[in-house]
């Protein structure tokens, strides 16, 4: 079976009803992003970040999965499908896909601030009262900027297994995610759909791009990767 990888960004979930950051100047729901998704803004004032992705958590259980992340999971009747995630929402998994790797965490999620290993599964608010076993605070499982990706390595490793590579709904603006279709074979296919596609440079690759939104672009590629099966 051959490997289908995919690399997901915040087009495919905004398909969903989740906004992005990027739809708004750099505000993310009103809040300027390093306020809410920093280092420096978790110090600042705990209880903003932890009131922001409480409202992101709710929202989140509000929304469903689209046609493109249904056509997804469907491809793996006929694919070895790995999905690499920018995004930090559940849709890939509420979809069907059962191989997703979220580069950036997981709303989800939580993890201790001074144990990273230390990750629990939650969906209810998060508070200051929320501690590990050893008394430290609990903090949302998001990579914030300015902090490092501890899956790029393994999200690296399959691209350069990829027999085809999926970039799907994202402006290839943030790295080292944007890189990551860098690393596949040079013989490897390259579909990158987005409504509003970047630009694609020195990639040595067979590169065919699909302006189309997700759900769109996903139903028109599905047919032709069937015949490549």
């Amino acid at each position: 079976m051959k490997k289908l990888v995919v690399l997901s960004g915040a087009g495919i979930s905004a398909e969903s009803g989740i906004k992005t950051f990027r739809d708004a100047d750099g505000l993310w729901e009103g809040h300027n992003i390093m306020e809410v998704a920093s280092p420096l803004g978790w110090n600042n004032n705990p209880e903003l970040v932890l009131d922001f992705y409480n409202k992101r958590r709710k929202q989140l259980h509000e929304v469903q999965p689209n046609n493109g992340h249904y056509i997804l999971a469907e491809l793996e009747k006929h694919f070895d499908v790995h999905i690499i995630t920018q995004n930090v929402d559940n849709l890939h998994e509420k979809a069907g896909s059962t191989k997703v790797l979220h580069l950036h965490g997981e709303l989800l999620k939580v993890r201790s601030t001074q144990d990273e290993n230390y990750i629990l599964d939650w969906n209810d608010d998060l508070t200051s009262v929320h501690k590990d076993p050893n008394g430290n605070q609990m903090r949302p499982h998001i990579v914030w900027f300015g902090e490092d990706v501890p899956a790029i390595e393994e999200a690296i490793d399959l691209a350069e297994e990829a027999d085809y590579f999926i970039v799907i709904g994202t402006s290839l603006q943030v790295y080292p995610a944007a890189g990551i279709m860098h690393y596949t074979n040079p013989e490897t296919p390259v579909f990158y759909i987005d409504p509003k596609p970047a630009s694609v440079i020195q990639l040595a690759n067979p590169l065919e791009i699909i302006p189309l939104s997700g759900a769109e672009g996903m139903m028109m590629l599905k047919e032709r990767l069937l015949l490549l099966k």
